[in-house]
């Protein structure tokens, strides 16, 4: 019995060493297979990365349409971005022939009454014409018109010793103290008259988009440009685009491009607007470009004041190429053109003089500017995929021994 004993004490460690060597070798099977799959994922050329890489040649693939027809792939070309291009890019601007908005400039002219401005007229050495006021001194609100006559809805005007309605719409003060003179005469001797215009009301301009006050403006002895208008609106917001003004008048739109003009030697204020414009002032925000890829901070740029953005404006203000994980010889800029398809450029911004062509190449609005990334970093996204796997299998194997 106790040989027997001794026998089996002798056997059992035996049999552990084979389950144990068993073991490990499923252990190291399994970790030969998920090594060997990695490596051939790694070898396949990073197809599996995490994220956007952009492929050469692109292309766009077109899904089929209503009527059933087969699916297409069209191959988009990449166009360098070169001082030739640059050039082109440059001629091929449509060439300004005319100001277009010529017929908007004019010279200020002296305000014209019309239907509701309150005048306040006064006859010197005629104390009973003193309290001729027109209507009550007492204002309760500061939108209430300052006590004088009113021009009534047929541009009429009542005057004491005056035996007929005087027509002032469309008249200067001037001319209206000439005929209230002229009338007054007949009753008076030699009368002194003064009139002024204590409350304009008879027209305004409505000012709307990115000003600091938006809002109707009422047009009155101070020339009505289009600089004063801007400038009754508080001025320009911070967001503001100022190549981007609209004016509306009797249905027709004008596109003012005020610092353009500003740029040209023109001034903004040769354009005079007219009772019942509507300005528009539109928001940078509304033209923006996006900024993505390995950049410090991918985000939507947006233009200038002058409305303007080139590319080295758009990638500085994303915080330059990330310098661990970028490719500067891959940046791109993807524009939707007149046509159907895109169109995709490229810029090898590895040396700083590359950067000037950036600096002349101009961004149009809701352009995506995209930097790749380089290879290591797709190496690295692709181990970091497939390690938490490897993992996975090696604790599954080490359970199941």
């Amino acid at each position: 019995m106790q040989g027997t004993t001794i026998m089996h004490n002798q056997q059992q460690p035996g049999t552990t060493s084979m389950a144990a060597n068993t073991n490990v070798s499923r252990i190291f099977r399994l970790t030969s297979l998920a090594a060997a799959a990695s490596i051939a994922v790694i070898l396949t050329g990073c197809g599996l990365s995490p994220g956007m890489h952009m492929e050469k040649p692109a292309q766009l693939v077109e899904t089929s349409n209503d009527q059933g027809d087969p699916a297409t792939t069209t191959n988009i070309p990449i166009t360098p971005i070169d001082a030739a291009l640059v050039k082109k890019m440059r001629m091929a601007q449509p060439a300004v022939t005319g100001d277009p908005n010529a017929s908007l400039y004019g010279k200020p002219a002296p305000y014209k009454l019309g239907v509701g401005d309150v005048l306040q007229i006064t006859v010197w050495d005629h104390p009973e014409l003193v309290a001729a006021l027109g209507q009550p001194a007492n204002q309760t609100r500061t939108s209430d018109a300052a006590p004088g006559f009113v021009v009534d809805a047929d541009g009429n005007l009542q005057f004491p010793y005056v035996n007929k309605s005087l027509h002032v719409a469309g008249k200067t003060e001037t001319q209206v103290q000439r005929e209230l003179y002229a009338e007054l005469s007949k009753v008076f001797v030699k009368p002194q008259v003064t009139v002024r215009v204590a409350s304009f009301r008879a027209s305004q301009v409505y000012i709307d988009g990115d000003v600091r006050t938006p809002g109707a403006q009422q047009i009155n002895d101070i020339p009505m440009t289009l600089t004063e208008a801007i400038g009754r609106a508080g001025g320009f917001a911070t967001t503001a685009d100022q190549s981007r003004v609209t004016l509306i008048r009797d249905g027709v739109t004008y596109h003012i491009n005020m610092a353009g003009m500003t740029s040209k030697g023109r001034s903004p204020s040769d354009i005079m607007l007219k009772p019942g414009d509507a300005l528009r002032v539109d928001s940078r925000d509304e033209n923006g470009v996006y900024v993505m890829g390995e950049v410090t901070k991918p985000a939507t740029v947006i233009p200038m004041r002058n409305g303007k953005l080139t590319l080295s404006d758009a990638i500085s203000q994303a915080g330059s190429f990330n310098p661990e994980t970028s490719n500067p010889r891959e940046l791109y800029v993807i524009r939707n053109g007149a046509t159907d398809q895109p169109e995709v450029y490229k810029l090898d911004a590895i040396s700083p003089v590359a950067m000037l062509l950036a600096n002349n190449f101009e961004l149009q609005p809701h352009d995506v500017v995209y930097v790749d990334n380089n290879g290591l970093v797709r190496f690295s996204r692709v181990l970091n995929l497939l390690l938490p796997a490897i993992n996975a299998g090696l604790t599954a194997a080490v359970l199941t021994k």
